[in-house]
């Protein structure tokens, strides 16, 4: 008997939300990213974009490689134990977490990369939780918190772009 398959972006949805991620607190960060240029911000509109990015199968992607690389660090099942220490510890220097989400980013334009990089730098809402439960230990976040800025990076370009 087959089972059926999600769709993809069903997929990455799904797999945010069993990490802890609603669309809900991405909106919240598209909106940190926007307040200050627009006045009487309208989260449904918001969500749109959001939901726009997500629609991308370069996104869905990137976030279930990104997913299933915190996950398998946190279960240990890497084979190159150095590795899987860097990634568990987030090291600065790593960087690899960064261009994974710069792939996204790069669909919409040098905004969304300096979005990018102000919601990485400030650590806003739900960027700030899982980048805080990665320092914990709690859960490896590492690649995690680098993709939800990033989609809220591209949703507020998309948003920008659209006015």
């Amino acid at each position: 008997m087959k089972t059926k398959l999600l769709s993809l972006k069903t997929e990455a949805i799904s797999l945010l939300q069993s990490r802890g991620v609603s669309l809900d607190e991405i909106v919240d960060c598209v909106y940190f990213l926007q307040q200050e240029y627009h006045q009487n911000l309208d989260k449904k509109i918001l969500m749109e974009s959001v939901l726009s990015v997500l629609d991308k199968r370069e996104v869905q992607f990137a976030l279930m490689t990104a997913i299933e690389l915190d996950i398998m660090t946190e279960k240990k099942r890497f084979e190159n134990k150095n590795l899987e220490a860097v990634i568990a510890r987030d090291e600065g220097l790593f960087g690899t977490d960064e261009v994974l989400a710069y792939g996204i980013c790069n669909l919409y334009g040098s905004i969304a990369l300096t979005n990018f990089g102000f919601i990485d730098k400030q650590k806003f809402g739900v960027v700030a939780r899982l980048n805080e439960e990665g320092k914990k230990g709690i859960k490896c976040h590492t690649f995690l918190d680098d993709m939800v800025g990033a989609i809220a990076a591209a949703a507020a370009s998309r948003f920008a772009h659209s006015l």
